[in-house]
């Protein structure tokens, strides 16, 4: 093992038990011996090097290119003594922290996201194989976090859960019309219709998407009231009753806080209510993860409260509730996880064994973010009058039962199942 690497090694692992197998076969260990042990053997001098510098971009880096393996512990085994020694401003080491504050210095340069850009940046993830989701989400391809009301509950339970919650919050009522800002693959759009008899426009920028989500509507005979669209929401000029936005602002760029909700001001009806659901941190303003921006969502921005609430402030609207989901996004990724696993061989069908070591890095890194690091979800309530909503939030909890009562005799459908998969390019 080089020197500078094992500086790295030695003022980052305080806790924890971490052995590292280097190129020429020498392995050295790291903490205190606390804790679930880990084993990394680093394959190359390339990777070695490269991690000696840049460890937060070079160790997924290796792990995609099979230069360094995990042989014990897990990817989420090696991100938990990672997060758990350091804080959530990186590695204390003075050349690698000199990157990651570098990174927080031009992260407003990385989300420019016009709406060209937006468009290229949701292609890169969001169009991948409808195939690929279908082989680690819920039945009805919930892609953000769920809501686990019960800890034994299910993934498909709690992402039923997820829509009640989120639906209580929007105060629905027959014959409202429902915006949906980033409407996925068309599940909660279709939900509301269903159970509150309103109509929905959803606004998606992704083919894929929109193509699953127009064909459920139409399987349930949902087309008159459930309509999706591929449309920036910068470029909808009608005006809504209510609002609803689950997993889309991570991708809108701190840049665009203001245009977003001076937007979603101009597009509410005066009685009107919206629900904002986002990945959030509960620290201060920092850098997206160089791996995640790189190689899953570019142009993707997880915000501090104090980063949200000046834009809202600024737009007129008025914060009614503000609620913080805590490790419920990482009881969701470790389903995710454990489904992707064991439907592995299906997705290296679908791309390649790179890509499949991507995926695993990405979802393992992501569960630990939520576990041992700052990443939350923030759920606001939000409304264009002080006195549109109720004065306690009694009426939330009433609606979720009473959705609660109604979803035990109505099982959700399913969404269809996605063309026949062909394999796909590799990811470069």
């Amino acid at each position: 093992m080089n020197i500078l690497l094992k500086h790295v090694l030695e003022r980052l692992v305080r806790a924890g038990d971490l052995k590292v197998t280097g190129p020429k076969g020498t392995t050295h260990k790291f903490g205190d011996g606390s804790g679930e042990p880990v084993h990394i053997h680093i394959k190359t001098m390339h990777a070695e090097r490269a991690i000696s510098f840049d460890p937060m971009l070079a160790v997924p880096e290796a792990y995609m290119d099979g230069e360094l393996d995990v042989l014990e512990g897990g990817v989420l085994g090696l991100m938990r003594i990672a997060f758990q020694n350091m804080g959530s401003s990186g590695i204390d080491v003075s050349w690698s922290k000199a990157i990651e504050n570098l990174r927080h210095a031009f992260r407003r340069l990385q989300q420019i996201n016009t709406a060209a850009r937006s468009r290229r940046n949701v292609q890169r993830h969001y169009d991948l194989s409808g195939e690929l989701y279908k082989l680690f989400l819920d039945e009805d391809m919930q892609y953000s976090c769920a809501y686990f009301e019960q800890p034994d509950m299910t993934l498909d339970e709690a992402q039923l859960a997820k829509k009640r919650h989120i639906a209580a919050k929007l105060r629905l009522k027959a014959g409202q019309t429902v915006l949906d800002i980033g409407s996925g693959w068309g599940g909660l759009g279709l939900y509301l219709a269903k159970a509150f008899d309103v109509d929905v426009q959803g606004v998606t920028l992704s083919t894929e998407q929109h193509g699953v989500a127009t064909d459920r509507a139409h399987a349930q005979g949902l087309q008159d009231r459930v309509h999706f669209e591929l449309k920036d929401y910068r470029h909808i000029n009608e005006r809504f009753d209510r609002i609803v936005s689950v997993g889309m602002f991570e991708h809108v760029g701190v840049n665009h806080y203001r245009t977003f909700f001076d937007k979603a001001a101009t597009l509410l009806k005066p009685d009107g209510v919206m629900l904002l659901h986002t990945i959030g941190r509960s620290g201060v303003p920092w850098a997206t993860s160089a791996f995640v921006r790189k190689y899953i969502f570019p142009g993707g921005y997880i915000p501090a409260l104090s980063e949200v609430m000046p834009a809202i402030e600024k737009s007129g609207l008025v914060v009614t509730d503000i609620e913080i989901l805590r490790l419920h996004y990482a009881d969701t990724l470790k389903h995710w996880g454990e489904r992707f696993a064991a439907n592995r061989d299906k997705a290296k069908a679908i791309y390649d064994e790179r890509f499949c070591r991507m995926w695993e890095f990405y979802l393992a890194a992501s569960e630990a973010a939520f576990r041992w690091q700052d990443l939350v979800i923030f759920q606001f309530q939000i409304a264009k009058k002080n006195d549109t909503l109720p004065m306690t939030r009694d009426y939330m909890a009433k609606c979720e039962k009473a959705l609660e009562l109604r979803d035990i005799g109505h099982k959700e459908p399913a969404a269809p199942a996605p063309a026949k998969p062909t394999r796909r390019k590799k990811v470069e």
